[in-house]
């Protein structure tokens, strides 16, 4: 399941910054996470990098894009085709 930023949101970044997966994208008014993108660190962590640096708790899954363990290590070999997967 792909992780969501909720209207709370204040924009400050810091979650976009330690995406590897290039999946949180600022604009000049909010910040969003792009489903597509989102494995929820699988592939490359044993947890999930945006959860914890975000201090507002803005950061919830996306009860729209629900996927299993292998779905989405599936979606970060897409993504990283030629990394092996570290989780």
């Amino acid at each position: 399941m792909a992780y969501m930023i909720t209207d709370d949101c204040v924009n400050c970044g810091g979650c976009a910054e330690i995406c590897q997966n290039q999946a949180i994208i600022e604009t000049e008014d909010s910040t969003y996470i792009d489903p597509d993108r989102c494995t929820e660190c699988v592939g490359i962590h044993s947890a999930s990098l945006c959860i914890p640096v975000c201090a507002f708790r803005t950061i919830v899954l996306d009860p729209n894009h629900r996927e299993t363990r292998d779905e989405l290590l599936e979606k970060w070999r897409r993504l990283h085709p030629k990394e092996t997967p570290r989780s």
